[in-house]
């Protein structure tokens, strides 16, 4: 007799599953979920093919420690929103979604909507790893981690990028 593997698939894995997920989600949830989805291969597709100085050529390099420009209620929960959507496009994305793309995404999708802010670039150094150096990128709204935010904390911030508020159509 054959030893035969049964793999078994998690319910949350089948197709049927993950349309009734999306289905039960909000009319704006949707448009920034699929907005999301696809803006993460535009910004992988990107990260791939350009240099990073070209990427942030827009942005204002500022200080770690500068001050993160205020917005209002609405901005923020729309800001929020947005984080989530892209945070649970990148889980389902056939290419790899991480931190770069997703912290990039947030800077477009928050851009094109007028609400400010910025992505840090960190870096952590770890002895017992075989890579012992390490990248992270995370995005932020007013005080408000929208991508990466797990383990942010361990890296020393290299860079923060910041948007001007003005609403852009790219």
């Amino acid at each position: 007799m054959r030893d035969s593997k049964v793999i078994k698939r998690n319910k949350r894995d089948s197709f049927s599953y993950r349309l009734k997920r999306f289905l039960a989600l909000s009319a704006e949830e949707k448009g920034y979920f699929l907005e999301a989805y696809f803006t993460l291969g535009v910004m992988r597709g990107v990260i791939l093919t350009r240099p990073f100085k070209q990427i942030t050529k827009t942005l204002e390099q500022c200080p770690a420690s500068a001050q993160a420009p205020a917005v209002s209620e609405e901005q923020l929960a729309t800001a929020r929103k947005i984080g989530a959507m892209i945070e649970t496009a990148a889980a389902h994305t056939p290419w790899e979604s991480a931190c770069l793309a997703k912290a990039l995404t947030a800077w477009k999708m928050l851009q094109r909507r007028g609400i400010p802010g910025g992505f840090y670039l960190g870096a952590f150094q770890d002895q017992n790893a075989e890579e012992t150096m390490q990248a992270h990128a995370w995005s932020q709204c007013g005080k408000n981690i929208l991508t990466g935010a797990a383990g942010h904390e361990k890296f020393a911030v290299l860079s923060l990028f910041r948007w001007p508020a003005e609403k852009s159509r790219i």
